[in-house]
Parts: C-alpha cells; sequence; structure tokens
C-alpha cells in the first residue's frame, strides 16, 4: 500500500547461481539451492533488513529495517522460477505507540517479523518491546499495542534482545502462539532467554547457546518444527550461517529448546550478516525457504536473499 511517505526504492539485482563458492552443488543437508540474489539501491535508507516475512501469494513480501523502517514489496522470477530481482519497493518510517518516529537505532531498533492474521508484531531491541500493528495499515499507524515480556529489562543486554518473533500454526502443539527468542541474553546457566507470549503454553523458557552462534530469526514449519536461524562473527573464524530443527514438542515452558543442525555455512559460501528466515509452501507442495541479510549500510557488507527447497 502505497503512502504519502513512502520512500521508492528501485533495486538493481545480480543473480547467484551456485550457494558455494566455486562449485556446482546444490545439496546441502535437507537443502536444496534454488538461487539467490545480491542487491544495491541507490535509495539511502535500503539495506539493514532484520526480518521478512512473505504473504500468501509467496510473491509480496514485509520486511523490518533496524533503522526504523518498513520494507515492502514483491519478488520476480525469470522463465524456470528462480529468484529474479525485487519490484514495487517502498520504505516507510514506523511509528511507536505514541506516533513518534526515529531513523536510526535506538527506539525503533526493529528486529523480529511475524504475520499473525489482522496484526503484524515487531520485536524491537535496545528499547525492548513487542508491538502490534493493524494489517492492513501497518505502514501509516502508530503501534497499536505492546505485548508483555516476562522478562525485566535490565536482564536484557542492549543489543542482544529478541531477534526472533515467530507465530505457530494453528495445529501445533502451541496452537497458534507466540514465540520470542533472545540473540544473547543469557540466563545463569548460559542459555539465551525465551518466551511463549500466549496461547494454552504461555510461559517463559530457554535456548541451548553454543559458542559464538546468537538465533537472528525463525520461523515455523506446517508440523509445528522450528527453524531457527543463528549467525556467528569473530575476528578468528569470520562470518558464519546455521539453522537449527527444533521439535515442536520441546518448546514448551521451561524446557531448553536444542535441535539438529541442518546447514552450517561460511565465507566460502554466499553468505555474510545473515538475519532473516521464512518459509512457505510453494505450489507443488513443496516448503521454500527464503534467508537475507543485513548489510548494516556498510559498504564491506552485501544485502543477499537466498532461496532453498526443504527436502523432507
Amino acid at each position: 500500500m502505497s503512502s504519502a511517505l513512502a520512500d521508492e526504492a528501485v533495486v538493481k539485482s545480480s543473480v547467484i547461481s551456485a550457494f558455494k563458492i566455486g562449485s556446482n552443488e546444490t545439496r546441502f543437508g535437507p537443502f536444496e539451492f534454488l538461487g539467490g540474489l545480491e542487491m544495491v539501491s541507490s535509495n539511502h535508507l535500503f539495506g539493514s533488513l532484520s526480518s521478512i516475512r512473505f504473504e500468501s501469494d509467496q510473491t509480496h513480501f514485509v520486511g523490518v529495517l533496524d533503522t526504523g523502517q518498513w520494507m515492502t514489496g514483491r519478488i520476480e522470477r525469470d522463465a524456470k522460477g528462480g529468484l529474479s530481482g525485487l519490484a514495487d519497493v517502498e520504505i516507510t518510517p514506523m511509528k511507536n505507540r505514541a506516533a513518534q518516529s526515529f531513523e536510526g537505532k535506538g527506539h525503533m531498533d526493529a528486529e523480529g517479523l511475524a504475520l499473525h492474521g489482522d496484526r503484524v508484531l515487531v520485536s524491537f531491541e535496545q528499547d525492548h518491546r513487542v508491538d502490534v500493528y493493524p494489517n492492513p495499515g501497518f505502514e501509516t499507524s502508530r503501534a497499536i499495542d505492546t505485548i508483555p515480556i516476562p522478562f525485566q529489562r535490565r536482564s536484557l543486554r542492549s543489543n542482544r534482545g529478541f531477534e526472533t518473533v515467530a507465530v505457530a500454526p494453528q495445529e501445533s502443539p502451541l496452537k497458534g502462539g507466540t514465540l520470542i527468542v533472545a540473540e544473547r541474553s543469557l540466563d545463569a546457566d548460559g542459555n539465551a532467554y525465551a518466551a511463549i507470549l500466549d496461547g494454552p503454553l504461555k510461559g517463559r523458557l530457554a535456548l541451548a547457546h553454543y559458542g559464538d552462534y546468537d538465533a537472528t530469526d525463525g520461523v515455523f514449519l506446517p508440523s509445528g518444527d522450528l527453524l531457527l536461524l543463528e549467525r556467528r562473527f569473530n575476528m578468528a573464524e569470520g562470518i558464519g550461517m546455521r539453522i537449527r530443527r527444533i521439535k515442536s514438542t520441546d518448546i514448551k515452558p521451561d524446557a531448553v529448546m536444542d535441535g539438529e543442525v541442518l546447514m552450517q555455512a561460511d565465507f566460502g559460501y554466499q553468505i555474510d550478516n545473515m538475519e532473516g528466515i521464512d518459509a512457505f509452501t510453494a505450489a507443488d507442495g513443496t516448503t521454500h525457504v527464503v534467508i537475507v541479510s543485513d548489510d548494516n549500510h556498510s559498504i564491506l557488507q552485501r544485502n543477499l536473499m537466498l532461496e532453498f527447497r526443504l527436502v523432507e
């Protein structure tokens, strides 16, 4: 939906045909690489994409930038069905409950996103909260509610808060409940804070935290299992990405969630600062997984979109 506040972003895309650099390999664990994009725009707001969710048509998407912006648009595909570009991209300032907009991190450091019926849920770091926006109309609306988080703010690290917000399928054990997972706000046992905010299993839980990998986003599969995207960055090992699968039965109050690593990649692959993940059921009935990166508005980083087929 266009508005007077929307800023059009013309995006130029280069197609990524191989996930592993220098290799024609397409299978990575249970993931089959379908293609990807490296994206640039002359619009200075484009970038810093923290989370992405596809609408029911599997073409239009909603994203949040950690600079306090909405990004909407649609993907384009080539004759073979591979990603070929983005179109109709618009960037709009987000508004808090007081209808104020703040460009840049701080009050509007948006990190997680979920489309939940007639609501859009957004998790914010630094000023830690989960705000609710109306859908449709989120682009121009102030936040209309805030969902309480069952943690004291002083226990949450400023830039390591709740990067993941995901809504479980209604048919799953969570019965449509909303899950949040912290990046690196850890409890006394070294596990990351997590909570189910609503539904019959409402309560606190945790995520097993290993080494330098931090949760950056997650998405529920139709089965109720969770695909969790995690990122690593340190000077010794560089950047890394992995995806863990957490069984639906392990997501419950007082549990420490853990799961099998399905895929792991480093700079030998086409990755960057991978922050967003979504999944949808394609027309042929298979599950497609899309992962996006946050370039931090740095000339040393890239905006990437990668698409895989999950081979069960």
